[in-house]
């Protein structure tokens, strides 16, 4: 018996679409039936002659195809999100899913209307460093937790703005926090929770007529302690401001019994840690960034996200825990009530 291929189809042929698009053609479980682009992709189409195309999202919608992933400008999320889903069909969105609290929840409403899936991208979470931390805070190995510190400081050139439609838009981009970083917001949520006792500062170094807000940013919350009332004291210190490359992505943890920073570029890499009784394990660190030529991304595990997708959808998952829409939401929340500080 001939085994079941999930059809996919992509909307948006852009950096991160074309990536997608590598993972499920390489994916031994997957097809990828369609794709759509408001661009002819012509030398794309000439490499991948067998897989329909098409210049609208109409279009993509009438293929047979089982899941849709949206890999377009993030103003277009939501609106695509439901569309997606009204046609009945599961949906993958890049993140952010949204730019507000009220379309993430609307594409919740419709999913759940229609009994169908939708993935929020959370690729970081499938970082080694991650998984690690992850297991070392549900373990409860610091302690309780006295402060933790996230850094962000990453390089966005001229080119990146001038050679976009939407980036630097408030409306169409949002801001760092959602095109840049919120792949980072997503870690400190799902491995702490929600934040809480928000204040921020919000500078532009590089002032330009094409950025519409913030390239730089200090923010602090609180976050909870699982074992205590003592609010953890937190900040995420951020930039896109950097001279010629990304330098760090990091987070340090400082508990009553230990001390942990995963650091590099991407978050890829176990900095330093000291904790109570602890030798830290062998990790097979593989995780590379997405590179997009004139800038780089965040961590490349999007084959890690692909698989996912396609195991749910197979019903041969067996790991439930490590996507939960409702966590899409959560960041999208983080971040609205953090702008709503900036506007």
């Amino acid at each position: 018996m001939k085994k079941k291929k999930i059809k996919f189809g992509i909307i948006g042929l852009g950096h991160i679409g074309t990536r997608h698009a590598d993972c499920i053609i390489n994916h031994p479980d997957a097809q990828l039936v369609s794709v759509c682009d408001i661009n002819s992709k012509d030398q794309w189409r000439k490499l991948n002659p067998n897989i329909i195309f098409s210049n609208s999202l109409e279009g993509l919608l009438k293929q047979d195809v089982d899941v849709i992933n949206i890999c377009t400008p993030n103003y277009l999320h939501a609106s695509m999100a439901i569309s997606v889903l009204n046609s009945k069909k599961d949906v993958v969105i890049e993140k952010p899913i949204a730019l507000n609290t009220l379309d993430a929840e609307k594409i919740t409403q419709v999913a759940s209307s229609h009994n169908k899936i939708m993935f929020g991208v959370m690729q970081n979470r499938f970082s080694p460093t991650v998984l690690w931390l992850k297991n070392i805070i549900d373990a409860n190995l610091l302690g309780d937790i006295n402060m933790i510190s996230v850094n962000c400081f990453w390089n966005r050139n001229e080119n990146y703005y001038l050679n976009s439609t939407w980036h630097g838009s408030k409306l169409k981009d949002g801001g760092p926090l959602f095109t840049q970083f919120s792949h980072f917001i997503d870690i400190i949520n799902w491995i702490f929770g929600d934040f809480s006792n928000i204040s921020a500062n919000f500078s532009s170094f590089q002032s330009k007529d094409y950025i519409e807000f913030e390239d730089s940013g200090i923010v602090n919350f609180h976050l909870k302690n699982k074992n205590n009332n003592t609010p953890i004291e937190s900040v995420f210190m951020y930039s896109t401001a950097l001279w010629n490359k990304n330098f760090e992505s990091s987070i340090t943890i400082i508990g009553k019994k230990g001390t942990i920073k995963i650091g590099g570029q991407y978050m890829d890499k176990i900095i330093y840690c000291d904790v109570k009784n602890y030798t830290v394990p062998q990790i097979k660190m593989q995780t590379e960034c997405n590179d997009y030529g004139d800038y780089q991304g965040s961590a490349s595990n999007h084959d890690k996200m692909i698989d996912h997708v396609i195991k749910v959808l197979l019903g041969s998952n067996n790991d439930n825990k490590t996507h939960n829409f409702s966590d899409g939401i959560g960041v999208v929340n983080i971040i609205e009530r953090i702008y709503n500080l900036r506007n």
